[in-house]
């Protein structure tokens, strides 16, 4: 019964579990948008087949970095390194038949403290991701983090 869609828990991870996962998947178009946009590319043969560099001198401009394009590669690398180890506890963590609101609880803030850090990140306010990375610590770890306590 806990891996089933009659348990409420799991009907909640399975919602906020994929919005989250859908969001993670939503960067990688992103990362391509900015790349082409500001026309930074990682690889040389980016820069030929997607920039239209012919010339040395263009591809060499093209692969310097760019702090847009690393902010938003960044943001998804942190996606990865957090989403996917939360999708897995939390699926061992359905299977310990938890309160309903304590669990829904978690699986909420987390997917929207992960959009917010997004937000924050991609805006480049350092105050605004610890402030974002703080409240999901608390309430979905469920252990203070800031200092004072």
């Amino acid at each position: 019964m806990a891996y089933s869609l009659d348990n409420e828990v799991f009907r909640g991870l399975a919602l906020y579990g994929g919005m989250t996962i859908v969001k993670l998947a939503a960067m990688a178009p992103l990362t391509a948008f900015f790349r082409r946009t500001t026309k930074a590319f990682a690889n040389a043969e980016d820069t030929r087949f997607v920039g239209g560099a012919k010339k040395p001198e263009q591809i060499k401009t093209m692969l310097r970095p760019n702090d847009d394009v690393e902010r938003v590669r960044r943001a998804h690398l942190n996606d990865l390194e957090n989403i996917i180890p939360f999708i897995l506890l939390a699926l061992l963590y359905v299977g310990t038949n938890p309160d309903v609101g304590t669990a829904l609880l978690h699986f909420k803030v987390f997917f929207f403290s992960r959009l917010l850090h997004t937000l924050v990140y991609d805006q480049a306010t350092s105050k605004g991701t610890l402030l974002a990375d703080w409240v999901r610590n608390d309430a979905v770890h469920g252990v203070p983090t800031h200092p004072g306590c």
